[in-house]
């Protein structure tokens, strides 16, 4: 009569504890590296793809700040960054050229009473490109920036309020060489093209400005999308 030292399973074979962990061991093992391995080809696919096959349907949250008096949508995946010298700041964790930021003036220091205190839209624009050459003003030398007012509007939201919206592209170029003497030897090449979007509005005797910054060619693929964060923007009474 055979004698077994341990239980013998349905296959017949022994099934030794050392045996039987050993075997776990393995197995989790295997199912470890199959699965860092599906995870990196996951990981590398996803990177070869383009932008558009991450944004099919995004997903919108909303911020309301009730002591400031705004609010605003945004995609839930962007992040809030703070010390950014706005009132509020998120970003593309993904495209870092990408971003929105809300701005209010000092009652004290100014008193609006309507956004025809700026005049009319195209008024406004004008004033919204100064202020942003003024901010990307540049001491290196050989730097050349280049902008102009795309668009011009203003509407009524369902608040019953009226806003202004202003679309400015922005292209800075830098010289690859701009220590040289002949000027063939400085040539200007594009550093940057964005697009900036800014919506007007005017509350509690404040200018608010909802201001996005996007690369121009993620604009064309996202203009959807960040038309309704533009459309969104809502000022309040405090």
């Amino acid at each position: 009569m055979q004698t077994h030292l341990f239980p013998i399973s349905q296959t017949g074979i022994s099934t030794s504890p050392k045996l039987v962990k050993r075997c776990q061991t393995v197995g989790r093992r295997r199912s470890m590296m199959m699965g860092g391995l599906l995870m990196s080809g996951l990981m590398l696919s996803e990177a070869n793809l383009p932008t558009p096959a991450f944004a099919l349907t995004p997903v919108f949250r909303e911020y309301i700040d009730t002591f400031d008096g705004y609010s605003f949508k945004y995609p839930q995946n962007w992040i809030q960054v703070r010390g950014a010298g706005a009132d509020i700041f998120f970003r593309d964790p993904v495209v870092l050229d990408e971003n929105l930021s809300v701005e209010f003036s000092s009652p004290s220091s100014s008193k609006y009473k309507s956004l025809e205190d700026l005049g009319s839209p195209e008024e406004a624009g004008k004033r919204v490109l100064r202020q942003y050459l003024t901010e990307f003003m540049s001491t290196r030398l050989g730097v050349k920036r280049e902008a102009s007012i795309l668009t011009t509007s203003s509407r009524v939201a369902d608040d019953g309020k009226l806003y202004y919206q202003v679309e400015v592209n922005i292209k800075s170029y830098a010289n690859n060489n701009e220590l040289a003497v002949m000027p063939q030897d400085r040539v200007a090449r594009l550093e940057w093209d964005r697009r900036y979007l800014a919506v007007l509005g005017v509350e509690n005797n404040r200018l608010y400005s909802l201001r996005l910054q996007t690369p121009e060619k993620v604009f064309l693929e996202e203009e959807k999308d960040l038309r309704r964060v533009m459309d969104s923007f809502r000022v309040e009474k405090i």
